[in-house]
């Protein structure tokens, strides 16, 4: 922003700031509508059906379709709803969804604010986000929604506190809170990325990849149940509670809580990549400094994209394939056994940065 209006004057890096923010939230919505068809294709397939293939050439419009489809439908609310605080909990969801990408780095220098605490920030955000869903809940004014706002709040808690702890692993080897930094700490090639470690092996002789593989799996597991994700979408189990804390919503106000759904899941990948596989780094060591400024960001862009996409892939994949926890067991998952790896991993990593690292 600051960079913007050295340049432009005051309202010309106004300006600019807001087409940037423009261009990224329409880039992000248009990248979700063909994940989302991805995901519904992933799952047919391996059901054995064809999926979406109707609308557009091989139905690649059909989230298109969808979107419309419910745009123009009528918003129903309830009788006994809260009126006001009914249509605010999908805005919450849907605008907190959208603030957590501002720090999200996806090419060098390619970041709407590029945060010295941006996970800190990104900590802040996802909490928040319980909140667009317990207030949609009881606003409903139904026991179906209210029962399922209180386990998502619920799940979504427990796992941030693991979520919390692997992430503060990734912040020792890096030094830094600055999503840029940890992505630049993890260049020339795969073995730098933090899922193999692979400096503290060559540099220092320490075999750190033994706690950053498990840290990598454990932060997987916890995203999904983070984002309320099958095999952990107990908040909107069918058989029980019909659609969770959504039961009420129709039209657009439910759009707006799908999209925010979405966007979380995909900021998730985006953080599995960013954290733990070296975020735009190629998986081999490249020098693109005499590259043009676009082809070299656009190479680097796409080796983002490639990865976030392959995790999107196997959040689909988990959902085809495993079957639905018990409530009791998603809670003793989180808390007794990933909270005191993580705590393990967390003092591991620290004692290798006290006493191993070189430097």
């Amino acid at each position: 922003m600051s960079d913007f209006i050295s340049q432009f004057g005051v309202w010309g890096g106004l300006g600019m700031a807001v087409l940037q923010i423009l261009g990224f939230t329409i880039v992000l919505l248009v990248s979700l509508a063909f994940l989302l068809l991805m995901d519904r294709k992933v799952w047919a397939a391996v059901q054995m059906r064809k999926g979406p293939n109707v609308v557009g050439a091989f139905g690649l419009l059909q989230s298109f379709a969808d979107f419309f489809k419910f745009v123009f439908k009528e918003v129903v609310i309830p009788a006994g709803a809260d009126r006001t605080l009914y249509l605010m909990a999908p805005l919450i969801t849907l605008i907190l969804a959208f603030a957590t990408w501002a720090v999200v780095p996806v090419a060098p220098g390619w970041v709407i604010s590029n945060l010295n605490v941006g996970v800190l920030y990104l900590f802040a955000m996802s909490s928040l986000g319980v909140y667009g869903i317990i207030i949609g809940g009881w606003a409903s004014n139904s026991k179906y929604p209210f029962l399922g706002a209180l386990r998502s709040a619920a799940q979504m808690v427990s796992y941030e506190v693991s979520i919390g702890f692997v992430i503060v692993t990734v912040l020792l080897f890096a030094g830094s809170m600055n999503l840029s930094t940890i992505v630049t700490a993890q260049s020339g090639g795969f073995w730098n990325w933090n899922v193999l470690a692979g400096r503290a092996l060559i540099e220092d002789g320490w075999p750190m990849f033994l706690v950053m593989i498990p840290m990598t799996a454990i932060f997987f597991i916890s995203a999904l149940a983070e984002t309320n994700r099958p095999p952990f979408d107990l908040a909107e189990a069918e058989s029980e509670l019909v659609a969770g804390y959504q039961v009420e919503y129709s039209s657009t106000p439910y759009l707006l809580f799908m999209i925010g759904e979405y966007l979380n899941i995909v900021l998730m990948c985006a953080m599995t990549t960013i954290l733990f596989f070296g975020g735009w780094n190629p998986p081999f060591d490249l020098d693109t400094s005499s590259w043009p400024y676009l082809v070299s960001h656009l190479w680097f862009f796409f080796w983002f994209a490639i990865k976030v996409v392959f995790f999107f892939f196997m959040f689909a994949m988990v959902k085809a394939l495993v079957p639905r926890y018990r409530y009791d067991q998603l809670m003793r998952l989180g808390w007794k056994i990933f909270l005191p790896t993580s705590l393990a991993a967390v003092a591991l990593v620290g004692a290798y940065i006290v006493f191993g690292a070189q430097g």
